[in-house]
């Protein structure tokens, strides 16, 4: 029976400038360093048990043309020095045999930190309802933060964000973020 529970992830981001959206799409996935792959957009489960491992050694075990399994985030403007951005938010639980969450969130204005909080947030709160712990949608996200820290029940919350400012000469430009899953 094939096994498709990811055992590793890494996360990756890279931008693209070009006249063309693909091209540069294109550019924004030779920085992430998986323009030689095949990518799957799936849902936002972060497998239980599976491992998050620096990008240099997730890097080191795909092949060109492989098929990846990923969650990710992209972003295109072609309108001169518009702020655009691209994140995949993360949250994991305490116990290891529970799966956690991932989620993509896209913007325009945000910068990284703006950005890359509302994504942790978006996962951290599927995270906190499905493990049932109540939380109060209207806090800041530091406030639920602390009251998620408080409940013991998850155990880490991170992200990957990539911004951009448009082309100054209004070429595409491209923002990446993805969470890769590694068989």
């Amino acid at each position: 029976m094939l096994d498709l529970v990811a055992k590793k992830l890494f996360l990756t981001k890279g931008t693209g400038v070009h006249e063309d959206r693909l091209t540069s799409f294109e550019y924004a996935l030779r920085k992430a360093g998986i323009a030689g792959t095949n990518l799957v957009s799936i849902s936002s489960i972060f497998p239980p048990h599976a491992k998050l491992v620096p990008r240099s050694e997730g890097l080191r075990e795909i092949r060109p043309g492989q098929i990846l399994f990923t969650i990710y985030s992209k972003n295109q403007t072609n309108e001169p020095h518009r702020m655009c951005a691209a994140s995949v938010g993360i949250a994991r639980p305490t116990d290891k045999n529970t799966y956690g969450y991932l989620s993509e969130h896209v913007s325009f204005g945000q910068n990284e930190s703006q950005a890359g909080d509302y994504a942790e947030d978006i996962a951290a709160q599927m995270l906190a309802s499905s493990l049932g712990i109540p939380f109060d949608v209207d806090k800041n996200w530091d406030e639920k933060r602390q009251q998620w820290s408080i409940s013991g029940k998850i155990y880490n919350t991170r992200n990957i964000t990539q911004t951009a400012t448009g082309d100054k000469d209004g070429k595409w430009t491209t923002v990446f973020a993805a969470a890769v899953l590694l068989l």
